[in-house]
């Protein structure tokens, strides 16, 4: 399904984008859906194209050849992935992607995208600085994986998570675990051991935080 100017605008990579602009790049888009946990694309598969959420989440995950998984990031409405592997030499998807739950993306197919790209240096800019918040991003991640220890990334987690009012939602240790690069057993046990020391209270899958000023000083230590 092809999609329009109007549609567009609602993402943030296109919403400052002059008209003409965005009507070549709606005449390039097309509209897919997926299910929930539906893989979108697979890391090391040729890139076919780029995307854009347009609905639902969609988790960008990588695989150790031992089959441990580490979530690059989780998307929401507005967001964008695969923008990368289109200039890339070798062209290859640089990671999976999977819907989370139902899931309304826009696809631009690689050379298109790229067509675009070099054509119009509005969008060549905008992409820059989505570029550079992606590499912020990955910088944090290295940061926490390399200089953090589980603990440290755990409490960091649980407080990113309630600043985001998201604290409630029902993970399961083993998506906590994919998020913090570690296994599911260590979560369990870190997990236990902030509620021993009454930092948190875990009510099935429900985490309350109980000390901030506690879980800010594992966080940053």
């Amino acid at each position: 399904m092809k999609t329009d100017v109007d549609t567009l605008r609602h993402i943030p990579l296109f919403a400052d984008l002059p008209q003409e602009t965005l009507s070549r790049v709606a005449r390039v888009s097309i509209q897919r859906t997926y299910a929930p946990d539906e893989t979108v694309i697979l890391e090391g598969a040729p890139c076919r194209a780029a995307y854009f959420v347009v609905e639902g989440r969609i988790r960008v995950l990588r695989t150790s050849p031992e089959g441990r998984e580490q979530v690059l990031a989780q998307l929401g409405p507005g967001r964008s992935f695969n923008t990368v592997p289109p200039f890339h030499a070798q062209g290859n998807n640089h990671a999976t992607a999977q819907a989370v739950d139902h899931a309304t993306l826009y696809a631009i197919p690689a050379e298109d995208f790229r067509h675009l790209v070099i054509t119009s240096p509005d969008l060549a800019l905008t992409l820059l600085e989505d570029f550079a918040d992606r590499l912020d991003h990955l910088t944090d991640l290295v940061e926490d994986l390399s200089l953090r220890t589980v603990r440290g990334r755990l409490a960091r987690f649980l407080l990113r998570q309630a600043e985001a009012e998201a604290v409630t939602r029902q993970w399961t240790q083993a998506e906590i675990a994919a998020r913090l690069g570690t296994v599911r057993e260590m979560i369990g046990r870190t997990l236990r051991s902030f509620a021993d020391a009454e930092l948190i209270n875990v009510d099935r899958q429900r985490i309350e935080l109980l000390d901030r000023e506690a879980l800010e000083a594992e966080a940053y230590e």
